[in-house]
């Protein structure tokens, strides 16, 4: 079993910052990917960024593209999403998820990020 435990949302204004966290514990040693995903009132979970835990390759969604940045701190099993310029439609709650070898899927309890305009 693997435990995901997101951090860092809150309320910010428009063309403002965020740095979400998500720290994993348990079998980290299978997990081979990870990624962020976004869930605004009313629609559906969308992928917003994903990244190798090896060699740190990165995917973004076309929407975050150039704004946001996924890193990971191998030492520490923890995966970051920088957010800059902030828009008031990147309001939605942010969802960790972590991918293992064995092809389980693990989701954390999700945190609030609200953009002001």
């Amino acid at each position: 079993q693997v435990q995901l435990v997101e951090s860092g949302g809150g309320l910010v204004q428009a063309g403002g910052s965020l740095r979400l966290s998500c720290a994993a514990s348990g079998r980290t040693f299978s997990l081979y990917a990870m990624c962020w995903f976004r869930q605004a009132p009313g629609k559906e979970r969308e992928f917003v960024a994903h990244i190798r835990w090896s060699g740190g390759s990165t995917i973004y969604a076309d929407s975050v593209k150039g704004r946001f940045t996924i890193s990971r701190d191998n030492a520490k099993n923890t995966v970051y999403l920088q957010m800059n310029s902030l828009k008031p439609e990147d309001t939605a709650v942010y969802y960790c998820a972590a991918f293992s070898s064995s092809d389980n899927t693990y989701w954390g309890q999700g945190t609030q990020v609200t953009v002001s305009s």
